[in-house]
């Protein structure tokens, strides 16, 4: 067979984008809203093998023959314009734009019995360094053969008793903004995974508690804290509605509940847009 110059053009560019294509077919398209803690949902005007957003990794999808950006906006995040980069086929890189809208979280003011759940002594800021950095590694994580699901099921029985965004204060203390979702439920009440995917962190954490961060591929991961139980291994594949461990009420906590967070290009953002009900 005779190869042209062209063919020869084409051949490669079909190798450069096989290694180097971030892209991933998607059954379903999350719910965009652009404010803090939501996602943005953007058709990309011209056909991308990459992309970053604050020096994050980017998810790119086709949906219904189009190519979407599907970008986790942080909490910290105020309104106005946010910049984002597409790689195209050829190499070059294309800066485009979209609008934040504002959106204002209540506070929630919590009491917590035990204060080194509130201020950690110098031992306890150790032990919380160390996890950091563990839970840091799996949230980092890029799985391109795994399908992101982003029509879930809850992943337990409960009342939502805390919603993502609250300004929280613990013992009258401002703290971190409510970064998931809580779900009430009795202690033992199993958990399922809400979606496919691999296990890749398990752990009792100083103030998560027994803990599993879930990978749904292509940056989208799940996390569930303050379990009684732990299910599964790290490197389990698990399908949705699987038991992967049962509520409880370990690390920094006022009561059984389960503690559900969703995180996109490493932000976290709100639980409540990938819910089917």
């Amino acid at each position: 067979m005779k190869y042209t110059k062209h063919s020869i053009y084409l051949v490669l560019m079909l190798l450069f984008v096989s290694r180097g294509y971030s892209n991933v077919a998607i059954s379903s398209i999350p719910q965009s809203s652009m404010v803090p803690g939501g996602i943005a949902v953007i058709p990309t005007p011209m056909r991308a093998v990459n992309g970053s957003y604050r020096e994050e990794r980017i998810m790119l999808a086709d949906f219904e023959g189009k190519q979407f950006a599907i970008i986790g906006i942080p909490l910290s995040v105020g309104p106005g314009t946010q910049n984002f980069t597409l790689t195209t086929t050829d190499g070059s890189e294309q800066m485009l734009a979209f609008q934040v809208q504002d959106k204002s979280y209540t506070e929630q003011h919590l009491t917590i019995t035990n204060n080194r759940q509130v201020n950690p002594n110098t031992e306890d800021m150790q032990r919380i360094s160390r996890e950091r950095a563990e839970m840091d590694t799996a949230f980092s994580t890029w799985t391109d053969n795994l399908e992101p699901v982003f029509k879930m099921e809850p992943p337990v029985e409960g009342v939502r008793s805390s919603s993502f965004g609250l300004r929280r204060f613990f013992n009258g203390q401002a703290r971190s903004p409510h970064s998931g979702m809580d779900i009430a439920a009795d202690e033992g009440t199993p958990i399922y995974a809400p979606a496919p995917g691999i296990i890749r962190a398990t752990g009792n954490y100083f103030f998560n508690g027994n803990t599993i961060i879930l990978d749904h591929g292509h940056g989208l991961i799940s996390l569930y804290c303050h379990m009684n139980t732990i299910d599964v291994e790290v490197g389990s594949i698990v399908k949705t509605g699987e038991q992967i461990g049962k509520v409880g009420q370990t690390g920094r906590v006022t009561g059984p509940h389960l503690h559900w967070s969703i995180n996109l290009n490493n932000t976290r953002v709100d639980p409540a847009l990938f819910l089917t009900n």
